[in-house]
């Protein structure tokens, strides 16, 4: 999702057309720079020192040129790296009359993008990229917009590539809503997409999409460390076969905010820990774990079971006990929609 973008012009007709599309743009922090010359209200002046390029390159999700497409290829040549970090980058003549996808076009949106300020501009969307031009499947595009993890950019290369030539298996945990898109097939294939939280790899060649949608709860004893809780983590998702980069929840007791081993372990994984009462985990539907203990210390039968059912809708993983943690996974189930 685009939240920040720059929008570059070099010439007064051009910072007309740079204000039409910063309209077009309500939900984004947008910002319009220009020339000295064509500086006004609303446009600000590009600054003189030369890390300023670089700056919009890092921190934007989109860059929006409006001039010439020479102009913008030698302006961002230096800060082009990979697909998976630079930002969108589209190209509007002054005009508004062509709106180019220049960089990014899949995983960076400048492809969505495009299309939508064409289609606010009146102007011709200017598309490159093989499987759109080609009406075929485009995973990284797809993954990118419903925020799922790529497992390996190679091997989605290898898919765009052979979707081309051929139709390519898709394996789901979900039900499909709708139609496959053009290129997949539910037939074996020896090429195909996986979309699940498991680590597997059911075709000769798997690219792994891989859904944030497991909630882990959580129980351990006081003064737990961050080593243990990790531990815990990964042998369970170990033993079932789990990718723990599907982990979009961590959830525990409200008595267990301030325990650091608790909380070190949430940083390290780059998730931000919830936190409910005795009484609203007893509230929670689907445990099938329950002991008096833990009901005599915390005020409800089973911390770590009824943890994850709060965001997740199914219990895939019941309570396992390792080194005075517990751990309990609960699957966030939702329908796929290739269309």
């Amino acid at each position: 999702m685009i939240k920040k973008a720059a929008i570059i012009a070099y010439t007064s007709e051009g910072c007309l057309t740079a204000r039409r599309v910063k309209a077009l743009l309500p939900d984004c922090e947008t910002q319009i720079f220009s020339t000295e010359k064509h500086a006004s209200d609303g446009v600000r002046t590009i600054p003189a020192e030369s890390g300023f390029m670089r700056s919009l390159f890092e921190t934007c999700d989109a860059l929006v040129f409006v001039c010439a497409a020479g102009i913008a290829v030698r302006k961002i040549a230096p800060y082009v790296k990979d697909k998976k970090t630079d930002p969108a980058v589209i190209v509007i003549d002054e005009k508004g009359k062509y709106v180019i996808s220049l960089l990014s076009g899949h995983i960076g949106g400048a492809n969505r993008l495009a299309a939508k300020l064409a289609a606010g501009l009146g102007a011709q969307a200017v598309i490159t990229t093989a499987t759109d031009i080609n009406g075929r499947f485009s995973v990284d595009e797809w993954a990118a917009e419903r925020g799922l993890i790529i497992d390996d950019m190679k091997m989605a290369k290898k898919i765009s590539a052979k979707i081309l030539e051929h139709d390519i298996s898709v394996e789901c945990d979900f039900p499909v809503n709708g139609s496959l898109a053009a290129g997949l097939t539910t037939e074996r294939t020896g090429t195909g997409i996986y979309i699940g939280y498991y680590d597997k790899k059911p075709f000769k060649n798997t690219l792994r999409l891989i859904p944030r949608g497991l909630s882990v709860g959580i129980g351990c004893r006081r003064g737990a460390s961050r080593d243990a809780i990790k531990s815990a983590v990964e042998e369970v998702f170990g033993e079932r076969g789990l990718d723990m980069r599907a982990i979009s929840h961590i959830a525990s007791i409200d008595l267990k905010s301030q325990e650091k081993g608790l909380l070190d372990f949430c940083e390290e994984i780059g998730v931000t820990p919830e936190y409910y009462s005795a009484e609203a985990l007893a509230a929670v539907a689907g445990s099938t774990s329950s002991s008096d203990f833990v009901k005599s210390v915390t005020g409800v039968d089973n911390v770590c079971e009824r943890a994850a059912l709060c965001v997740g809708d199914e219990l895939i993983v019941p309570k396992t006990a390792s080194g005075g943690v517990t751990i309990a996974v609960a699957a966030v189930i939702t329908e796929v929609c290739f269309e």
